[in-house]
């Protein structure tokens, strides 16, 4: 058995062996300006789903744009359920993660997990889609597409091309979502002042191919030939309605004129082929714009930040498409 001296000598040893341990962790330099020394902060996504390719190309922006930054990111697939989405955000809360960059699945409902947020702290950034509360001083900005214009510059082509007269019908988005609120009201605001431009029907798509498909087969038994327009909330129902239109035996983009909005890849191709007439582009390339403003949120330099910061969208047709397919990104 060893003397007290000697246990004391030894205690100190290694007591001393763990401090200089542990003066080396803390003296290595961080991997990113964006931390703070050895500890990476951490931020929390709670996206939508990953319905389409556009939900997918905007959930890689985002993972993408925070390995850059040096930022650790943890991801929550709300699987196109808000009670999901409510779920993650409210597990982000309890672990204490830095921020929450959120994209909302509907507008309502989220004032009492964005209040939980808030208590702890942690500030919320929203992406995407537009959240609509008491209270708007529960998130710091909101970073996004002009989701209303995008259905008013739908509707501005839609006149141009069939000289203000056609009856449309129209494949809404998930109900409740700020897109599908403001493409639906951007569009009739539009179109108010040309009468002979008539919607005959309008129906929930819920941003899905398969369901864009399955809506336009029962709205061409119904409607048939008078169907002279689809006006679709995104690219994905619009693929599914061309189908729909070639499984009765007409010809997408001719016998019926498509306009969509999102500007995906597909969307072009389908173009190309003649089959879809216009996009309105939907850039979901969102990442970069979202991490500078963590920073600047995270860095307290988030005083002067706009509350809405609105992304540029643009215009294209069958006209242009095989001009500019190759330099897509999405």
């Amino acid at each position: 058995m060893p003397r007290s001296s000697d246990s004391f000598a030894l205690f100190a040893l290694m007591g001393l062996s763990c401090l200089m341990a542990s003066g080396c962790a803390d003296s290595k330099p961080s991997d990113s300006s964006n931390n703070v020394g050895d500890r990476k902060y951490t931020i929390g996504f709670v996206q939508t789903g990953s319905e389409s390719d556009w939900r997918k190309a905007h959930s890689d922006s985002v993972r993408q744009a925070a390995e850059d930054a040096g930022y650790e990111l943890k991801f929550a697939d709300g699987q196109g359920k808000q009670e999901n989405q409510i779920k993650a955000l409210s597990s982000f809360v309890a672990q204490r993660v830095d921020a929450i960059i959120l994209s909302p699945l509907v507008e309502t409902g989220w004032d009492n997990v964005l209040e939980k947020a808030a208590q702890r702290n942690i500030p919320v950034l929203i992406l995407d889609r537009q959240v609509e509360v008491e209270d708007e001083s529960l998130f710091v900005t909101y970073i996004g597409a002009d989701t209303y214009n995008e259905g008013r510059l739908a509707a501005e082509w839609l006149i141009k091309n069939t000289d203000g007269k056609a009856k449309v019908v129209e494949l809404q988005g998930t109900p409740g979502a700020s897109p599908t609120l403001n493409r639906y009201k951007g569009f009739r605001d539009v179109i108010k002042d040309h009468p002979s431009i008539e919607i005959i029907a309008s129906q929930s798509g819920d941003f899905r191919l398969s369901k864009g498909k399955e809506v336009m087969e029962a709205l061409l038994k119904t409607h048939g030939d008078d169907v002279e327009v689809v006006y679709a909330h995104n690219d994905d129902m619009a693929i599914g309605a061309i189908q729909a239109i070639e499984d009765a035996g007409k010809k997408p983009g001719d016998d019926i004129v498509l306009v969509s909005i999102d500007g995906v890849k597909a969307a072009f191709e389908s173009m190309v082929e003649g089959k879809l007439n216009c996009t309105v582009e939907c850039n979901p390339l969102q990442g970069p714009m979202a991490m500078e403003a963590v920073a600047k949120i995270l860095a307290g330099e988030a005083e002067d930040m706009s509350k809405r910061q609105m992304i540029k969208d643009e215009v294209y047709d069958r006209s242009v498409a095989k001009d500019i397919i190759d330099s897509r990104k999405y």
